[in-house]
């Protein structure tokens, strides 16, 4: 399988601060990939550079085939970009927000475009409703909507459920999920533990600038001593009691699933 990321040698500095000290690791095409680390650690500064919008001091990065320091145009052509904030226009409606950015992108039938997205995200009874009034989750999953306009083949999500609450974090993973199983390659950074457990194929740890352990969530796993079976009375997760106070079953098996 060809990987839809390659990235060797990756290093940028801000003044004396070093952020990225020779970072290496690929994606493969039609899979999840979770950058994890903490606040600083680096994963945005990553995610701009591979997205053309910052230059590396040095390394090299090729997403979809293409260079980023030589073929940044052609690279933009193939790639999607959802930051940690929807850049959303709360004056629009759902659909104005799509059909703006159809046409901006020079696609035929921007209507069309918009309405088969809101469907395909769930949005359609919402569709003529201005973004202002919409929650959280369904923000982020018009945000996420409107960066596969023009059918990118590599999607970044940079820390995308950043300030949601339980509810619409289980709604944009779902989006992610479905993603993947599109075909669309998809970088995502997060600091949640859980989320990069949820989606990810393979978990890359990125500390102090560097990558410190790459690979599969079962990899990871078999890094640390064999677990002991202990009998203990079992106490309901915080995740559990939730959606129990809140009623919502259906939605707590959804985020089993």
């Amino acid at each position: 399988m060809t990987a839809a990321i390659q990235v060797r040698g990756l290093e940028k500095s801000f003044k004396k601060v070093h952020v990225l000290r020779g970072v290496d690791f690929e994606v493969e095409r039609g899979t999840v990939f979770a950058l994890l680390g903490s606040n600083g650690a680096g994963k945005t500064t990553a995610i701009r550079i591979l997205s053309t919008l910052l230059k590396a001091d040095a390394g090299t990065a090729v997403v979809d085939g293409h260079d980023v320091a030589g073929r940044p145009a052609e690279v933009r052509q193939a790639i999607s970009l959802t930051g940690q904030f929807a850049a959303v226009d709360d004056k629009l409606s759902g659909r104005e927000n799509l059909v703006l950015v159809a046409r901006l992108r020079h696609q035929q039938e921007p209507g069309r475009i918009a309405d088969d997205l809101l469907a395909r995200f769930s949005l359609t009874e919402a569709a003529a409703r201005t973004v202002a009034t919409y929650s959280g989750g369904m923000r982020r999953r018009l945000d996420i909507a409107m960066s596969l306009i023009g059918k990118p083949s590599v999607i970044f999500l940079d820390e995308p459920t950043t300030g949601l609450d339980p509810e619409a974090r289980n709604e944009v993973w779902d989006t992610v999920t479905q993603l993947a199983r599109g075909g669309t390659t998809v970088l995502l950074t997060t600091q949640y533990l859980e989320e990069a457990e949820r989606l990810a194929d393979r978990i890359a740890i990125l500390h102090q600038g560097r990558i410190i352990v790459n690979g599969t969530l079962s990899e990871l796993r078999r890094m640390l001593p064999a677990a002991t079976k202990e009998y203990v009375e079992k106490q309901p997760t915080l995740e559990e009691v939730f959606f129990a106070i809140t009623g919502d079953e259906n939605q707590k098996e959804e985020a089993r699933a």
